[in-house]
């Protein structure tokens, strides 16, 4: 059967990359892997470099194993239904599923032998029995498919399959909403980023929807070859914070990318209702370039290259993405926090 071997090969490839892993375990953090004389080289010295694509090879790690997880429990879950007639699986599939897929329509085989008519190279008259026979075997693998998806949302299946998470802490000097949440979305931007602009509506309608159970924490990552005005706009934002008003001032950025030059900078000031002569001091001094700096390393370090970045509760998404992106992260967030406070009572 074409899924069992698919299981077969997946958990193969999930049991060599769970050795791999259980390899790298076993060295400590701080365990030295180079020494220049007694100078030590450790692992988190490599991360500003490849922390990116170590972040990346994790995440596809996760999928991979997601994938063979679920091929295996649908492929038990057929096992159990189809022991319970005595059947095999394969022809438990062939009583239960294929008897009843209709035939295919005169339309429906048109329809395919038009969709593939190169392969065929043929007349639709020369080969009709033929495609239709591919097109009802078509229709029954799908049906099949569909069965199996059925099969897994009727059961009580618990995924305790762990996503990766990144060690990153917000600022909380620059965090919005409930100190206590549950669920913290840090996110790794740069002012200038268009996408970072397009990501504040979705992340404004999360912060509305789930009130109290999710805050924000925003760093810095100015990718100053490609956005020259974001580094100083960064600055300009720890100014802001320094009085008092980082959201304000960091909402008006968004909201007028077009004026991040030095002028429209103190403009937002203005605008944001803050001291405008401590505020051009400040900005002068460049003295929170070094924060920005700091910012942008813990990113290289948790395997930011791009923007916006986001981190929940650890767990990576990468761009301007969808809410339901959010949502289904947060939501599966808050329901293990939900039984993990129900099973200490």
């Amino acid at each position: 059967m074409r899924i069992k071997k698919l299981s077969i090969i997946l958990g193969a490839v999930v049991l060599i990359a769970l050795g791999a892993a259980s390899r790298a375990q076993t060295r400590s953090p701080r365990e030295p892997i180079a020494l220049i004389g007694e100078q030590a080289i450790y692992e988190e010295d490599l991360m500003p470099s490849i922390g990116g694509q170590l972040l990346q090879l994790r995440n596809q790690e996760y999928e991979l194993k997601l994938k063979a997880l679920i091929n295996v429990l649908k492929e038990r879950l057929l096992e159990n239904e189809a022991q319970k007639t005595g059947l095999s699986t394969e022809a438990f599939l062939q009583q239960t599923v294929d008897r009843n897929v209709p035939a295919p329509s005169p339309i429906e085989i048109e329809a395919y032998y038009l969709a593939q008519k190169d392969a065929y190279n043929r007349p639709l008259d020369d080969v009709r029995l033929q495609v239709a026979g591919a097109l009802i075997r078509a229709k029954q693998q799908q049906a099949r498919q569909n069965y199996m998806d059925q099969l897994q949302q009727h059961a009580t299946v618990s995924i305790l399959l762990s996503r990766p998470r990144a060690n990153v802490t917000p600022d909380l000097s620059r965090v919005r909403g409930n100190a206590k949440a549950p669920v913290t979305i840090v996110e790794f931007a740069d002012f200038q980023c268009p996408y970072c602009q397009g990501a504040e509506q979705v992340l404004k309608g999360l912060m509305d929807k789930y009130g109290g159970k999710v805050r924000l924490g925003f760093r810095d990552f100015p990718l100053k070859p490609i956005h020259s005005q974001a580094q100083q706009a960064a600055e300009a934002s720890h100014c802001a914070a320094e009085q008092g008003k980082f959201w304000e001032y960091h909402d008006l950025l968004y909201a007028s990318q077009a004026a991040l030059d030095p002028n429209g900078l103190r403009e937002h000031a203005r605008a944001a209702g803050l001291d405008a002569e401590k505020f051009g001091a400040c900005l002068a001094s460049e003295r929170f370039a070094a924060a920005v700096d700091s910012d942008f390393q813990a990113g290289l370090t948790a395997g930011v290259s791009s923007t916006p970045t986001f981190f929940i509760n650890g767990i990576v998404l990468v761009g301007l993405q969808p809410t339901s992106n959010f949502e289904k992260i947060i939501d599966s967030e808050l329901a293990e926090g939900s039984s993990k406070q129900q099973a200490g009572h």
